[in-house]
């Protein structure tokens, strides 16, 4: 499994960076990534404009492997989750189990 990784740039991301940061990604998945890190630590001023290249990319992937956000800042997170992208980030939400984990069923448990 080849994991790549894509570099977000900062302090803001605008419309003008979804083009190219989209041809990137597509570039890494045709050279032989199965999954993309895509690290948004220099997102520190995020806004709508940032959702929307998150967005882009994660359709860019889709189908072609896997996308994950780190890096993320509170705000960015507390956007990603209001638009419900919060998924990028890798982490299950509230009452949710984490990606992979399977719940376990007790033999008492009564079937649904």
């Amino acid at each position: 499994m080849e994991i790549e990784r894509l570099v977000l740039p900062g302090p803001a991301l605008t419309a003008r960076d979804t083009a190219p940061l989209c041809a990137r990604m597509a570039r890494l998945y045709e050279a032989g990534a199965t999954a993309v890190v895509c690290d948004a630590g220099a997102v520190t001023a995020p806004d709508l404009a940032a959702v929307e290249v998150l967005a882009r990319l994660r359709l860019t992937a889709r189908g072609r492997g896997g996308l994950t956000v780190t890096g993320a800042s509170p705000p960015l997170r507390a956007l990603l989750d209001l638009v419900g992208l919060v998924e990028l980030l890798g982490e299950a939400e509230e009452g949710e189990p984490a990606v992979g984990v399977q719940e376990g069923i007790e033999p008492d448990d009564l079937a649904v």
